[in-house]
């Protein structure tokens, strides 16, 4: 049947197997919600849209499906440009729909008016698309969904048109067949040059990164064919048992991890683009033969790694395996007497360079369920963790670490709650970036969402005065003036607690987890 476009997208987004919805209504796109529940959707009303983002973001994180979010012209897409950026970032598929002024060029002084809107969002988005026509409308709305799927999955935008998503249209086509990954099947003969140099390796080594979650067999697999070391990008962190013999964890960003790579004369990187955020430093130190497996032909490119196999990283991993000898090496190319002690020494060096972290993250840890998904903003106590912390799970501790975002954590997570339902979900914050997007508290009250709130809080921009300290600049603007956390929980209806010991840390987290509604858990430094 005919219905405004508006409404049309919401049952086209239904079709493709949309649920929720997150957003905020404004005069501009009233339209886009005029089918919502007609359509069978849920729609989850943020108190920013820089919230409704990290939501949609959280949410496609924890269940894979690509979040959506609607926000109106101007101003809305500025404040969700933030969450695009981290979602581009970090591989996410997100999908942001937002309403736009019909004519720009010949009018001016509008209600939120924008020289160039899709213009501005293209620069923190995959790609950013005004719709015409009904027609392209869901055009480029099944483009967005098809890429999810065959591609590098990273945020898109469409923009509507006001006067035509109030236009009466046509239903959207039936959803189309879902595509086949270009490239998810390497090519035989990368595959077979790959498998060559690994055989010959007298110590080889693998990088796995985040996109490499989805084949943790198929990483144990070839790690006992190969006796590989191993190492995790912080989000690749589950891929590779955290109890392996050869497994360095997600120790990069030590600066003697390069000793380490040094040592192999074949080393392979998996789904990983080996970046700044990855390692801290400009590259690793790869004398040996450098082989990179990934599904983006620009990482591939950027890499200029002697053989680059372009493919999904299970399908590479098996096609390598396939390849190998077996059963593997008769003694292990890498001691593990050694690779535990070199674990060790990094860990007392995460521990001396921060200060009182980590027996906090350590008493945390053992306070969670096991398949607790984490979603952590930026923030010492998640940089400290996240070397020291092994995950038994890939893909559960979601971190911002491309754009590097304040504010990520809270909202992130309640999209990450939303789309996990009953399973356990955790935020960790420090006390200033939580009040970057603290107004979502609302949101988790709202829905009455089990969900444990970790602030760390130290008083400062620690991270900040460190670097200014060690620029030897006078430490400045690094402290402000915080609320009474745990009060300002209450105000919104949360839990708050605030454990004055490591004992009582661990019984709050264990409270909140069976509590109903969030729990804000205010825990100081220097706690023991």
């Amino acid at each position: 049947m005919k219905r405004p476009l508006g409404a049309q997208i919401s049952h086209m987004l239904k079709d493709r197997g949309v649920e929720i919805i997150f957003g905020i209504p404004g005069v501009h796109n009233v339209e886009m919600y005029r089918g919502i529940e007609e359509a069978g959707l849920t729609h989850v009303l943020a108190r920013h849209e820089q919230g409704a983002g990290f939501m949609a973001d959280g949410y496609a994180r924890a269940t894979g499906r690509p979040g959506v979010a609607y926000v109106i012209t101007g101003p809305g897409l500025c404040n969700a440009m933030t969450p695009m950026g981290q979602a581009y970032s970090d591989s996410v598929p997100m999908l942001v729909i937002s309403s736009c002024l019909d004519e720009v060029a010949a009018r001016r002084g509008q209600l939120h008016q924008m020289k160039d809107q899709a213009g501005a969002a293209a620069t923190v988005c995959d790609w950013s698309e005004e719709a015409r026509s009904a027609s392209a409308a869901y055009a480029l709305i099944d483009r967005a969904f098809k890429e999810f799927t065959a591609a590098r999955p990273r945020s898109k935008h469409v923009q509507i048109p006001i006067t035509l998503a109030s236009a009466v249209a046509e239903p959207a086509p039936p959803p189309p067949p879902a595509p086949a990954a270009p490239g998810a099947v390497p090519q035989a003969a990368d595959l077979d040059a790959a498998a060559a140099a690994l055989a010959r390796a007298a110590r080889p080594l693998v990088i796995f990164g985040g996109g490499a979650r989805h084949a943790r067999a198929e990483a144990a697999a070839l790690l006992k064919r190969t006796g590989a070391a191993s190492f995790v990008t912080y989000a690749g962190r589950g891929v590779v048992d955290p109890d392996a013999p050869a497994h360095f964890g997600s120790y990069l960003a030590r600066g003697g991890s390069d000793a380490v790579v040094a040592q192999a004369d074949v080393v392979l990187a998996v789904g990983t683009e080996l970046s700044e955020t990855d390692l801290w430093r400009d590259r690793l130190d790869i004398r040996g033969t450098f082989i990179s497996l990934d599904i983006d032909p620009a990482v591939l490119a950027a890499q200029a790694a002697q053989i680059a196999v372009l493919g999904d990283a299970a399908a590479g991993l098996r096609g390598l395996a396939e390849r190998l000898p077996g059963p593997g090496p008769a003694s292990p190319p890498w001691d593990a007497a050694e690779v535990a002690a070199t674990k060790s020494r990094w860990r007392a060096e995460v521990v001396a360079e921060r200060p009182g972290i980590i027996p906090v993250a350590d008493a945390l840890r053992g306070a969670l369920p096991l398949d607790t998904m984490i979603y952590s903003d930026m923030t010492q106590f998640a940089y400290a963790a996240k070397e020291v912390w092994d995950m038994a799970h890939p893909g559960h501790w979601h971190h911002p670490t491309g754009f590097g975002t304040l504010g990520y954590a809270l909202p992130a997570a309640i999209g990450g709650k939303i789309g996990r339902g009953p399973a356990p979900v955790l935020a960790i914050a420090g006390d200033y970036g939580f009040q970057y997007t603290l107004q979502e508290l609302g949101v988790a009250v709202e829905l009455n969402l089990t969900l444990p709130i970790i602030l760390w809080d130290n008083g400062k921009l620690k991270e900040i005065e460190d670097a200014m300290v060690h620029s030897q600049i006078a430490p400045n603007a690094v402290v402000a003036q915080n609320p009474d956390f745990c009060a300002l929980a209450e105000a919104y209806g949360a839990r708050a607690a605030r454990p004055e010991t490591l004992g009582a840390l661990k019984n709050s987290v264990r409270a909140a987890f069976n509590a109903p509604g969030p729990t804000l858990i205010h825990v100081a430094a220097g706690i023991a």
